[in-house]
């Protein structure tokens, strides 16, 4: 199965004015991730705007990843719906695409218990012959996946291959981490200020969104710890300090595709209702990538 590890980028869905997909733009956009040297691509996670897609739009983004990547890295791809049928359902369609790797999200919306995320991801695994990583971002879904059901998930089931942890809380990683020690297991931080410290702690990697941004240095922290570099690794970690505080100006997917836009990717906008920044929220992220990133433009 595939390895789980490293630079995962959280790509965005390169859309045009009227929020259809860009798909010319999205291939651009995958060989740019590709030749900056991400060990993975991902689509449809919370940055690439699964949440505002249809099952026929999501399906034709994985077929334009699938076909573009042609192979070169893996393709992770978000398949994770609210219901058990209807994941199950979209999993075994991106396998029969050639996804590599599922990202499974846990159920949103209404309250769950520990055992129906059990027999929720259990029947997900059943069900596919590739990797599953279960996707943890609770302030989103309103779930959390406890530290327990991971490792007993990961016990019990070959492809269920790692989890994505975009909590925030750096002690939720290390239980994840120390739960499933020894086990054929990934843990990854879905959140880019922590891939150095998981990595550090015992972790694999990071899916990440500022790769959208910045995918030279989020390559730089991975490629730097591998060669035992930590002052390079630190040095890259601590780069993306100064557009992570840009979150602060409203939703973290609307600022991360406005800044892609304004260093000269073309991504184009989120899909509306979302995407609405007042124009000083624009100015101030602006400002912080002249200040700090003006290298990057267009790379």
């Amino acid at each position: 199965m595939t390895e789980i590890k490293g630079i995962i980028a959280a790509m965005q869905t390169a859309m045009h004015e009227d929020g259809s997909i860009n798909e010319a733009e999205q291939r651009r956009q995958i060989n740019r991730q590709i030749a900056a040297g991400v060990d993975a691509v991902f689509c449809l996670g919370t940055n690439g705007e699964f949440y505002i897609m249809s099952m026929e739009e999501k399906i034709r983004v994985m077929e334009i990843f699938v076909d573009e990547v042609k192979g070169r890295v893996p393709v992770y791809a978000g398949t994770g719906c609210i219901g058990t049928e209807e994941t199950v359902a979209l999993s075994r369609k991106a396998r029969e695409i050639g996804v590599d790797v599922l990202s499974v999200i846990t159920p949103y919306f209404a309250a769950i218990s520990q055992e129906e995320l059990y027999q929720h991801y259990a029947q997900v695994a059943s069900s596919v012959d590739i990797p599953v990583v279960m996707y943890n971002i609770p302030a989103r879904t309103g779930a959390s996946l406890a530290p327990a059901t991971v490792k007993r998930l990961a016990g019990e089931f070959a492809n269920i291959a790692g989890v994505k942890d975009s909590s925030g809380n750096f002690n939720n990683i290390l239980q994840y981490i120390q739960e499933t020690e020894g086990m054929d297991f990934s843990v990854l931080s879905g959140n880019d200020a922590l891939i150095l410290w998981t990595l550090l702690a015992g972790g694999k990697g990071g899916i990440t969104a500022i790769a959208n941004i910045l995918p030279t240095v989020m390559v730089d922290i991975y490629q730097n710890y591998l060669k035992g570099d930590m002052e390079k690794a630190r040095e890259a970690q601590n780069a993306i300090s100064r557009i992570r505080e840009c979150f602060k100006y409203g939703n973290p997917n609307s600022v991360v595709k406005c800044a892609t836009n304004l260093i000269g990717q073309p991504v184009g906008p989120c899909r509306k209702p979302f995407g609405i920044l007042p124009q000083d929220a624009v100015e101030a992220i602006r400002e912080t990538i002249d200040n700090y990133y003006g290298e990057y433009k267009n790379k």
